[in-house]
């Protein structure tokens, strides 16, 4: 409920955000105009977001003779949640990883990297699956479409708003240029870190129902400090755009700025400690 709540009130904080950048430029009508260019630039890619997601990863289909162990869970998983199969595909990234994509239970698709089949046994990976199958059965590729749709908007209105400040005009002769300005500067930023803070908690409630889909939180848990630590020792050739898609950041072993601010996942030791904390019961 806790999760469920604050990913209402990150979207919530999203709109709210692009109405007032809207509202500066052209009123009302503003926030439209910036929803609606949203929409279109990002509707394609959630409509084709399991193509876009499993091209970008290199992954390959894989067969139920060549990976019988690999649809045996997931068969199990997906029957236990009341859900399609999804396809199921394999990355030739020796990082050891995977994510779920697909904009519904009837379009989706699970992926999991010849790094994690390497290191995990078969009991961490239910856990890493039940995880992306709770994506999938949670929408969280609706959910964080609907963020990047508002998100775009919100830039693109920024955009609007700089030539404003710079050349003059507005819904109003009074707006003040600078104010404009720092409000163009400042949107995207703060849509950015929205966008981050909505991830971080659709990730805990992955956590969470996967841990209740099979039971027990432990092997998820185990999972995670094994991946925390291939993804710091071996590097994934990745877009940023599609890291927020799998289990832990594969671009963790980069150094970054400010890195807590702009973290897609929560940190491992917290997703680990709620998990044997009983916080999925």
């Amino acid at each position: 409920m806790k999760n469920t709540f604050k990913t209402f009130v990150l979207l919530a904080g999203l709109g709210g955000l692009l109405v007032i950048v809207g509202g500066m430029l052209w009123g009302g009508t503003g926030a439209v105009i910036g929803f609606a260019a949203g929409i279109a630039f990002v509707g394609f890619s959630y409509w084709n977001s399991d193509k876009l997601a499993i091209k970008a990863a290199r992954a390959q289909p894989v067969t139920e003779q060549e990976m019988p162990e690999y649809y045996a869970i997931m068969r199990e998983l997906t029957q236990q949640a009341g859900m399609p199969m999804p396809k199921l595909y394999v990355t030739p990234d020796q990082q050891p990883n995977a994510f779920a994509t697909g904009r519904n239970p009837d379009h989706a698709a699970v992926a999991v990297t010849q790094g994690i089949l390497r290191i995990l046994d078969w009991h961490e990976l239910r856990g890493v699956l039940a995880h992306e199958i709770s994506h999938v059965g949670n929408r969280d590729i609706l959910i964080g479409s609907v963020a990047a749709a508002i998100a775009m908007g919100i830039t693109l209105l920024a955009t609007f708003l700089r030539f404003t400040a710079f050349f003059g005009g507005g819904r109003d002769d009074d707006n003040n240029p600078l104010a404009l300005l720092a409000m163009a500067l400042l949107a995207p930023l703060a849509a950015g870190l929205l966008q981050m803070a909505l991830s971080r908690s659709r990730e805990y409630e992955a956590d969470r129902s996967g841990a209740r889909l099979i039971g027990d939180g432990e092997p998820l848990a185990r999972a995670l400090q094994k991946l925390e630590v291939g993804a710091r020792q071996i590097p994934m050739d990745i877009d940023p755009a599609h890291a927020s898609a799998f289990i832990v950041n594969p671009l963790t072993g980069r150094k970054m700025s400010f890195a807590n601010l702009w973290r897609t996942h929560p940190t491992t030791e917290d997703r680990v400690a709620r998990l044997r904390g009983g916080e999925w019961m």
